[in-house]
């Protein structure tokens, strides 16, 4: 049995917020706006990965935000070409970062917060 990556799905507060965010920050594509059930929502392309995004359903109950560390979800990884420039574009657009970039082995990497508090990583490989 072989798995492969399909799609990453978050549910949000404010959708269009976050539509912009992977729109226009991250360059993602708004594939179409959709319903998930009840739950209005969006799919993106995002460089050839699926990004579902939808707001809660009637029946959600939701217990915490991304804020906190918990059992689950941690953070997206995004590769990006030159990390400094990304670096320099987001703080521009106020993003703060948890981690500036540094190396590690075989990559420079940071961690910045995203809209409703999601963690992102920039990964550059080094040669």
């Amino acid at each position: 049995m072989t798995y492969r990556f399909h799609h990453l799905h978050i549910i949000c507060k404010d959708l269009e917020n976050m539509i912009t965010f992977f729109t226009e920050t991250l360059g993602a594509n708004l594939v179409r706006r959709q319903k998930f059930g009840t739950a209005d929502g969006a799919s993106l392309d995002l460089q050839g990965t699926t990004v579902n995004l939808r707001v809660t359903r009637e029946d959600d109950e939701m217990v915490e935000d991304a804020s906190q560390s918990r059992y689950g979800y941690d953070h997206i990884g995004l590769e990006v070409e030159d990390i400094e420039t990304a670096f320099k574009d987001l703080q521009a657009q106020g993003y703060s970062f948890l981690v500036p970039p540094k190396d590690i082995p075989n990559l420079r990497i940071a961690f910045f917060k995203g809209p409703e508090d999601i963690t992102i990583e920039l990964v550059q490989p080094l040669s």
